[in-house]
């Protein structure tokens, strides 16, 4: 499970919310559909 501090640190990322948003539910379905703690993507917004 990742930290609350990465969690803020990956939704700071210089990018439009609409992108943000994009990839805070796919990062996160894929999560779910993995059923694994990280989507393979580090860094992005949800992993």
């Amino acid at each position: 499970m990742p930290s609350l501090r990465a969690y803020f640190t990956n939704m700071s990322a210089p990018m439009p919310l609409h992108r943000k948003l994009y990839l805070v539910l796919r990062n996160n379905f894929i999560k779910m559909w993995k059923r694994q703690g990280c989507c393979g993507h580090p860094g992005e917004p949800g992993c």
